[in-house]
């Protein structure tokens, strides 16, 4: 579980894009900002660069927690879509949570030293924001909303506010309805496979020809 209310408030202030789960646009939206992040590192093209640059999905998070089940979660649901070149690391069987993720961290950096890494973890935030979607450039800090000294980890991330925080985050997270949770993972896994497939940005005008 990465940020807390100060840094949802710097967020704000900062004008960073919120994307709302329950929007029928979601997956498309979210997949765009996915694409587009990519691209500034130069992904642009998976049939050319899935060779020279892999990928890590690194799914922050635990199963013992229901609004920490984020990242495993969306793990579960990106090793069934069994995508060439895209190395998925948390799953509920075996999450990728604060004992492990040092040594996951630099196992997976060994594996692939190349790669393009990609954090993904629940967060707390303000209400406004509860059930959104978040992407950025650049790594996340885990584990500081309830004030853990873990390393950052990615060269973009995606995270989901899952609750409110500021008192009592530990509650919060075990009483954070799964329903909230599980929305936010199908869209998070569902865009990440549609941005991964071709490395390119998508084209919201398109979508409603899908749709």
């Amino acid at each position: 579980m990465s940020t807390g209310v100060a840094e949802g408030l710097r967020d704000f202030l900062n004008n960073k894009r919120y994307f709302r789960s329950d929007d029928k646009l979601a997956v498309f939206k979210v997949a765009k900002a996915i694409s587009d992040t990519m691209e500034t590192a130069g992904l642009k093209n998976r049939k050319t660069s899935v060779r020279e640059r892999p990928v890590i999905t690194m799914c922050i998070g635990t199963d013992r927690s229901t609004g920490d089940s984020l990242g495993p979660l969306v793990g579960d649901m990106l090793v069934k879509f069994k995508m060439n070149g895209v190395h998925v690391y948390g799953t509920l069987d075996n999450p990728v949570h604060a004992r492990n993720l040092e040594e996951t961290l630099h196992n997976a950096r060994a594996l692939h030293p190349n790669a393009y890494l990609v954090a993904i973890d629940a967060s707390l935030g303000m209400v406004d924001h509860v059930g959104c979607i978040s992407v950025g450039k650049g790594p996340i800090k885990p584990g500081a909303g309830l004030k853990k000294d873990l390393p950052p980890v990615g060269d973009m991330h995606i995270t989901g506010v899952v609750n409110t925080g500021g008192f009592m985050d530990f509650l919060v997270l075990q009483s954070t309805r799964l329903s909230v949770v599980m929305r936010m993972a199908d869209v998070i896994a569902r865009s990440l496979h549609m941005a991964f497939s071709e490395y390119s940005t998508v084209s919201l005008q398109d979508t409603y020809k899908v749709l």
